[in-house]
């Protein structure tokens, strides 16, 4: 019976929705994330959420399409790797490809759209689980570190903060995501511009498909960018609601 209970307060815990945020949190967290993805330091460190987040969606499309993943390696330089087997072309390997720059705006998308509903706790627990399942296939210790630390800062929130905190940090992550999806696009044209990515996920694409590389990376940059404009409308809620307007 005390185990029901507990497994009843845990699932009341998870599922059950927190209170709006005040409308200045959501503004202040916007201007945070903001100011993190558009300066250099800042961005060089956050930036490693956004490559966990490409890698992962490469690692998760593999699965989806029947490609037998063989791991992921994170690396310093905030640089990743996704290693998968299968047919080298056709729609597996162009659904693999197409995952990564396109990721982690669409989970900021989807954490924008849990947030909307208040679900603050159930979006740091899913973000926790979702590392764990990529720490069981990461091959370097770089990666296992980069997702232990991450992993464990957003357990330790979800566990140990205060619901104000929570708030701030869950809103602060999914504004980060929505942007910082949009910044690796302009600078894989900006590199592929000066050659050097010849390998990147755009030339690989084109290779596989009859769209040159410029196509790739212009579909990468609208599915982020409409990623975030539905993602801000969802997080403006409790502005448009303080205002009387709905989303």
């Amino acid at each position: 019976m005390v185990a029901i209970d507990e497994l009843g307060t845990l699932w009341d815990k998870l599922f059950s929705a927190q209170p709006d945020p005040p409308p200045l949190l959501v503004v202040v967290t916007a201007a945070v994330a903001l100011a993190v993805v558009s300066t250099r330091l800042p961005w060089r460190i956050a930036r490693n959420a956004v490559t966990i987040a490409h890698e992962g969606g490469h690692a998760l499309a593999a699965l989806l399409t029947g490609r037998r993943l063989h791991g992921i390696r994170l690396h310093s330089d905030t640089s990743g790797l996704t290693l998968s087997a299968g047919r080298p072309t056709g729609p597996g390997m162009i659904l693999t490809l197409l995952a990564g720059y396109v990721a982690p705006s669409l989970v900021g998308l989807a954490g924008a759209w849990l947030l909307g509903g208040n679900r603050i706790t159930l979006l740091l627990w899913i973000a926790v689980a979702l590392l764990l399942a990529m720490l069981v296939m990461v091959r370097n210790a770089f990666g296992a570190v980069s997702l232990l630390a991450t992993g464990g800062v957003v357990l330790a929130v979800s566990w140990y903060a205060s619901p104000d905190v929570q708030a701030a940090f869950a809103w602060t992550s999914v504004w980060f995501l929505l942007l910082g999806g949009v910044r690796p696009v302009v600078e894989l044209q900006r590199l592929r511009s000066r050659g050097r990515m010849p390998e990147s996920d755009a030339d690989q694409l084109a290779r596989l498909t009859p769209f040159p590389p410029l196509f790739w990376v212009a579909l990468f940059a609208l599915v982020n960018l409409l990623a975030l404009v539905v993602g801000a409308a969802l997080l403006a809620g409790p502005i448009l609601a303080d205002a009387g307007l709905t989303v």
